[in-house]
């Protein structure tokens, strides 16, 4: 059963409200968030014509950075402004904007990227601008991290969540396999490159790797999911208390089993 924190909307990037949440405390989400397989950003890097990357939500920079680390240029463009400070601090150059009403002011680049963001942006402009700022040969690639956390740990959080927030609009229980769940997300960013045009077919490239987590690593992160962001003190508390116990029952630590996918597309040589 796995827990499934999922957008409140079928249009996540009409719910700006969820969107620029995340940057209410962004120490705690650079420092808690997973990090990209290098392999992942590697091949992105390998795959496209020179260095020059545009980061679309590049939020605190985590992405970011490790494209720098091999070898890239980046541009940032964040929406949360508060986001965008911690990104500048850390060494990026960030422009706030939403990718949809950013001025690209006659500058390409060899790559778009999006990490773990791409759903807040309108699927079909957001690729049709992407066609527009990438030079000829260069790739867009939108990623995520596919997760699927113990069944015990994931059946506390929906029911203490459950209780604390019966309102909720975000869906946390489903039956279904996390990455059957996230591939309607995949698809519908892939039709939107369809869509848009200007691009080659559409791939989908995977990464699997794992990571343990302590009982106080996985509470840290928490708190850096839409689901929690936007709780008042005390819900999130009371949340946070019955996973804590859930998984001092496990022995105070698990292993998350993740598969990083990517959205990928290369420009068409012609003009967009």
């Amino acid at each position: 059963m796995p827990t499934i924190p999922t957008a409140p909307s079928p249009e996540p990037h009409r719910a700006r409200e969820v969107a620029e949440s995340f940057g209410a405390d962004p120490e705690r989400y650079d420092r808690a968030r997973p990090r990209y397989p290098d392999a992942l950003v590697e091949r992105i890097a390998a795959a496209c014509p020179g260095p020059d990357v545009l980061d679309v939500g590049c939020g605190t920079g985590i992405e970011a950075r490790q494209f720098q680390a091999a070898g890239c240029t980046v541009l940032g463009v964040e929406p949360d402004a508060r986001m965008a400070a911690f990104a500048r601090r850390g060494g990026l150059e960030v422009e706030v904007a939403t990718f949809e009403a950013w001025d690209p002011a006659g500058r390409d680049f060899d790559a778009v990227i999006a990490g773990t963001a791409w759903h807040w942006v309108d699927p079909v402009a957001g690729a049709a601008k992407a066609a527009r700022v990438l030079r000829p040969g260069g790739r867009l690639a939108a990623f995520w991290h596919v997760f699927q956390l113990p069944p015990s740990v994931a059946d506390a959080f929906a029911a203490v969540y459950r209780r604390v927030v019966p309102d909720s609009p975000f869906q946390l229980q489903s039956d279904k396999p996390a990455m059957e769940i996230y591939q309607a997300m995949f698809t519908k960013a892939a039709d939107g490159i369809t869509a848009a045009g200007g691009f080659g077919e559409p791939e989908q490239w995977r990464f699997d790797w794992e990571q343990a987590y302590t009982r106080d690593e996985w509470l840290d992160q928490m708190p850096t999911h839409g689901t929690l962001t936007r709780l008042p003190d005390a819900e999130r508390a009371a949340v946070l208390e019955g996973v804590g116990e859930a998984i001092d029952a496990m022995g105070g630590s698990f292993t998350m089993p993740y598969a990083t996918m990517a959205v990928t597309a290369s420009k068409a040589a012609g003009p967009a």
